[in-house]
């Protein structure tokens, strides 16, 4: 019995000498992949290593193995997640490694303006609100939209959403125009009617596809006063206005309203500058004579329009020149008068023109005659040779008046007495 008792015991201290082996040949160590996402899988350099449970999962590594470089946390429905792994852990230690799995977007949104706001959305038919609107979980594909208000014609867009993505439509709408009608009447008939300035016939009249919106109206009639009022046209509706005239005494002068299409161009009446049309309204030529004048329109460019106006007493002729591109014959050319000082009235050929500096257009080419006049300097005459296309110059050096002295008369009758005196005594000494 005490053999075989030495025997084992000797086989047991000898087996504690030899070192053990351990699987694989080396420790082992963990790391803890945490992932906020259960059932997800783990791979460490594209080997599969498990399935998250309880929001981790333990995978064990050997300290005397191969190390691994990178982790990948995966599952269907979410975006995988890739990352370094630290250094490899210690025997019996466990090193933390995190995971956060974000869901893969399955739908998209439409965001939706209109130029002007307040336009009702539809998508695919359907109703969704007023614009600005954003229209949230759609389905990837192509939806067509549409865009309401009233008022303005309705405007369409197709649209294609993407996963994740906001697609933006912009809808910029166009006004309708709508239209009434106006019959105008006036006591007495036969008046010029003028709307928003432009002339549309004489009374009785009925104005269609009248835009609507409010409109100036004006009613001349030679003998009467002008008649200006206003008139709101409503869509589809008729407006009446009956304006009744008010005749004006006989009167020796009236007046002319020149319009000229383009505006800019220089007026003349009967030959004689007036001035330019301006960019908006009427050019008006008042204290004009009764009876026919002679009206020309010029701008450099545009042939010369000319007309003959009647002009009544008291009443407002209207002239509108629609000038026509074109190369004016040369005949006529221009002056160009200065002074100094400025300020002074210019003549030519002994008619007004203006104040200077002064350019006056459409003088015939020849010799004319220019005299400068200002109050407290004396006049300067000049003449100019115009010649065709071309402008002349005169330049004014104005000399003030001077002014007499107090009593500065006395001396010269004094003088001419004496000298009446000596010539009397002379003369009677040659007598005796």
């Amino acid at each position: 019995m005490l053999r075989p008792l030495i025997i084992g015991m000797t086989l047991l201290v000898l087996c504690a000498g030899i070192p053990a082996v351990s699987a694989l040949g080396g420790d082992e160590g963990w790391y803890r992949v945490h992932c906020n996402v259960d059932g997800a899988d783990v791979y460490f350099d594209g080997q599969y290593k498990g399935t998250t449970y309880g929001g981790a999962l333990d995978v064990p590594v050997y300290t005397t193995g191969t190390p691994y470089n990178t982790f990948r946390v995966e599952k269907s429905g979410y975006q995988s997640y890739t990352g370094s792994l630290p250094s490899d852990p210690a025997a019996g230690e466990t090193v933390d490694v995190y995971a956060t799995l974000q869901p893969v977007e399955t739908a998209g949104s439409i965001h939706v303006t209109s130029s002007p706001s307040g336009a009702a959305i539809y998508l695919n038919g359907q109703y969704k609100g007023v614009a600005p609107l954003t229209i949230q979980s759609l389905s990837p594909g192509t939806y067509s939209l549409e865009a309401d208000r009233s008022g303005y014609q309705s405007d369409y867009s197709s649209v294609t959403v993407r996963a994740g993505q906001q697609s933006n439509v912009q809808f910029t709408l166009t006004p309708i125009e709508q239209y009434g009608s106006v019959k105008i009447t006036s006591s007495p008939s036969g008046a010029y009617v003028y709307m928003d300035g432009t002339y549309k016939g004489r009374t009785p009249l009925t104005l269609t596809s009248v835009s609507a919106k409010k409109h100036n109206l004006e009613l001349d009639l030679s003998g009467y006063y002008d008649w200006r009022s206003s008139v709101t046209v409503s869509p589809g509706v008729t407006s009446y206005v009956n304006a009744y005239l008010t005749s004006i005494p006989s009167e020796t002068t009236g007046a002319i309203d020149v319009v000229s299409y383009p505006a800019g161009a220089d007026v003349f009446l009967d030959d004689k500058y007036q001035g330019k049309t301006p960019s908006a309204g009427a050019y008006a030529i008042s204290n004009v004579p009764v009876g026919s004048h002679a009206v020309r329109v010029a701008l450099s460019g545009y042939l010369d329009y000319t007309t003959s106006v009647v002009v009544s007493g008291a009443t407002t002729s209207h002239v509108t020149a629609t000038l026509q591109p074109g190369q004016q014959p040369t005949s006529t050319g221009s002056i160009s008068v200065t002074s100094s000082p400025s300020g002074a009235e210019v003549y030519i050929d002994n008619a007004y023109k203006g104040i200077t500096p002064l350019t006056v257009d459409g003088i015939s080419s020849g010799t004319h005659a220019v005299r400068v006049a200002l109050a407290g300097y004396g006049d300067w005459s000049t003449s100019v040779q115009v010649g065709a296309g071309s402008t002349a110059s005169a330049s004014a050096s104005l000399s003030p008046v001077p002014t007499q002295a107090p009593h500065a008369g006395v001396a010269p009758f004094a003088v001419v007495g004496a000298l009446g005196i000596l010539g009397l005594f002379v003369a009677l000494r040659r007598r005796d």
